[in-house]
């Protein structure tokens, strides 16, 4: 239960911080140019409290879930006088610069919390921001199938060259309806793989089954199993088993499965030296499966600390990339190349915001709202009606034609816009359930 309320009061306070700036980007660039703001309101739903100043009644509503600006006459459904302070009673250039301020204020606030996370606490996989080179593929998997082999390196993925593992990753998060193509370099050999990435579980997740070659670094050790009694110790590295090079974790877990309960010879690297050790696994039982194991874990990460200049400019990189991949998946999407499951709603929201608020510090939570805020600025850019972006494209078409849009096709437009639109959130939702409930589907008629 109390993981459940953290996750809904995180989602509230993120989704309402983001739609807030969102809708004060709307409402700075209306008052700017002479427009009247019926309505700012904090919330949704009924007026609860507030105060009317210069013509707007800044109001406090019901629903907590961020917030809305109401325009005098921004609605082509709505009846209009004319007067000078109404919306489309400005210049087509100005109604653009007030549709476009509100995705423009997510995309800065992205920006900026991003940059004091670099600046403050950046905390990631050391293998994150290192060559795509594989330490691990697992049996059966996708990658196995395509002839990817442990040492290979990832040089070309999905167009794009010369991958980090955290491109490899992203560029496979939105795929799912179509093959990767794939260069690989082995020895001196470029070679062309095809991979299809296979749906993991219930998360709607796609996986290829490569895991990346990061060093094994001794993070955890429990104190009663053999790896702490052989003398194994926090900050070691693991080099090879029985002679044979470990290059993940998985590999060493693999290895064990294998081998069994005989003694192996551990290779170490010890502040610079390197250590041979004799340990002998034991058998354990996790929910219901039995394994033969060390105990310890390897989880390295490295922390970046940037100075201003630096933690900003990686935050733009960073922001670009994000929006190039946002802009990839709904191309994607369009061509049925990717699936609207990858997509996540409230629920996911909420769980990855309980996830982030839970985690120490406050920088998880930043970096998942920059995340989020970039996403929504994004996706309020698509040329759909209602949406900021197909206000823009309307006034861009209008631009061309010299006249207005009638009043009449505009109705249309945006009364199937709103059906869509309403359509989508329904699916989206309906997604959000199958992956949280994974058993429902199967109890639906």
């Amino acid at each position: 239960m109390e993981s459940f309320l953290i996750a809904v009061a995180s989602m509230a306070v993120v989704l309402g911080i983001m739609i807030l700036v969102h809708e004060f980007g709307h409402y700075a660039a209306a008052k700017w140019f002479g427009v009247r703001v019926d309505v700012f309101s904090i919330g949704f739903g009924k007026r609860l409290t507030g105060f009317r100043r210069g013509g707007t009644d800044y109001r406090i509503s019901a629903l907590p879930l961020g917030g809305y600006v109401k325009m005098a006459g921004e609605s082509p459904l709505e009846s209009r006088s004319g007067a000078p302070d109404e919306f489309m009673s400005h210049p087509r250039w100005q109604r653009f610069v007030i549709a476009v301020a509100g995705p423009a204020m997510n995309i800065i606030l992205a920006v900026v919390l991003l940059t004091g996370v670099f600046m403050v606490h950046y905390e990631h996989p050391v293998y994150l921001d290192q060559p795509a080179v594989v330490g691990w593929v697992m049996e059966n998997s996708p990658a196995a199938k395509a002839g990817i082999e442990q040492g290979d390196r990832i040089v070309r993925i999905d167009g794009q060259q010369s991958p980090t593992w955290e491109d490899v990753l992203l560029k496979v998060a939105v795929t799912s309806k179509g093959p990767l193509d794939v260069a690989i370099q082995r020895g001196n050999q470029v070679l062309e793989k095809q991979i299809q990435p296979a749906l993991d579980g219930s998360d709607q997740y796609d996986t290829v089954g490569w895991l990346p070659d990061e060093p094994i670094t001794v993070t955890y050790l429990e104190t009663d199993m053999p790896a702490a009694k052989a003398g194994l110790k926090v900050g070691d590295e693991v080099l090879s088993v029985n002679g044979t090079a470990m290059r993940s974790l998985l590999s060493v877990i693999h290895f064990l499965r294998q081998n069994g309960d005989k003694p192996v010879d551990v290779a170490l690297l010890r502040n610079g030296q390197k250590l041979d050790i004799k340990v002998t696994p034991v058998q354990t039982e996790d929910n219901g499966q039995k394994n033969y194991r060390l105990g310890f874990q390897s989880r390295p990460v490295q922390i970046d600390k940037l100075p201003f200049a630096r933690a900003l400019s990686r935050s733009i990189q960073e922001n670009k990339r994000y929006s190039l991949l946002i802009v990839d998946l709904v191309r994607k999407l369009v061509e049925h190349k990717a699936s609207i499951k990858q997509m996540e709603g409230p629920i996911g929201i909420a769980r990855a915001s309980g996830d982030a608020a839970r985690q120490p510090g406050w920088t998880p939570l930043l970096g998942l709202m920059a995340m989020i805020s970039l996403n929504l600025g994004i996706f309020n850019l698509l040329p759909i009606p209602i949406l900021d972006g197909g206000i823009i494209l309307l006034l861009l078409i209008e631009g061309v034609l010299r006249r207005d849009i009638s009043i009449r096709i505009k109705e249309r437009i945006y009364q199937t816009a709103f059906v869509f639109l309403i359509l989508f959130a329904a699916v989206v939702i309906y997604n959000d359930l199958m992956k949280a409930l994974p058993g429902l589907a199967q109890r639906l008629p």
